[in-house]
């Protein structure tokens, strides 16, 4: 029976120029080492996918959710979200706002979030939408009851009003998720002005997000991964023709 070490990366997985399996010890972080990383676990597939109303008839899809059996390279992600997040703060004209907490959406961004909250010692919420099967009813004083939960939008985590919040998720296409959670944390009386994404497919969200007053960062561009993978041999260039056809057809959909 495998133990946890034999499943954990090897250190020979982390790029020569790091030195280190921690990234935390780096000046520096590589976002195209990560996208060769994504590549190299799985992460990207090629093929004919649809998932939702925004992903319809896709040659590429992106499965952020192996980061969570592979921690140094969540870490890894998540240190270059600090890296870029802070780089554009000290800028002369700043292109990201100072933040008290940052925001995981549901359920993608939830492991990025959780993972940037830890490495930065930076406070963590969620916002959701509670339906009525997921309130949970009863008298709190009674012995064994839980309290009773309202329906409808709820911020999990605590934070002060007009607190300022980075919101993060592992994935934008139409940006329909990353908006969802802006608006409930808005209407609880937080700031959002960024949003931070691991990858974007560039398919609209950065317009939609703009026109709400959220700026969208992003760490990878679907486009620039793909061209990464093509030229190092990696895919093939009728792959990469497919992808790219796609992504500029899609580029303005509207999900």
């Amino acid at each position: 029976m495998a133990g946890v070490r034999d499943q954990q990366e090897p250190l020979s997985a982390w790029p020569a120029h790091l030195g280190s399996d921690d990234p935390s010890d780096q000046e520096e972080l590589d976002n195209l080492w990560l996208a060769r990383k994504l590549y190299d676990l799985g992460a990207i597939h090629f093929g004919d996918f649809t998932v939702g109303r925004t992903t319809v008839n896709s040659p590429v899809y992106v499965d952020l959710r192996v980061l969570v059996g592979h921690p140094h390279t969540l870490r890894y992600a998540a240190q270059l979200i600090a890296q870029e997040t802070s780089a554009e703060q000290l800028r002369r004209k700043p292109t990201c706002d100072p933040f008290d907490i940052v925001a995981g959406v549901p359920y993608g961004g939830l492991h990025l979030a959780t993972a940037y909250s830890l490495q930065n010692d930076v406070p963590m919420v969620y916002a959701r939408k509670r339906g009525a099967h997921q309130a949970v009813r009863g008298n709190a004083e009674q012995s064994g009851a839980a309290p009773s939960l309202p329906e409808g939008p709820s911020i999990e985590g605590k934070f002060s009003p007009d607190a300022r919040v980075l919101v993060i998720d592992d994935l934008i296409t139409t940006g329909g998720s990353v908006i969802e959670t802006v608006e409930l944390l808005t209407a609880a009386g937080l700031r959002v002005r960024d949003a931070v994404v691991l990858v974007d497919r560039e398919q609209g969200g950065t317009e939609r997000l703009k026109e709400r007053g959220v700026r969208l960062h992003s760490i990878l561009r679907l486009p620039i991964m793909l061209n990464l993978y093509m030229s190092s041999g990696m895919i093939e260039e009728t792959t990469y023709r497919r992808c790219i056809d796609y992504l500029e057809a899609n580029r303005h959909r509207r999900g």
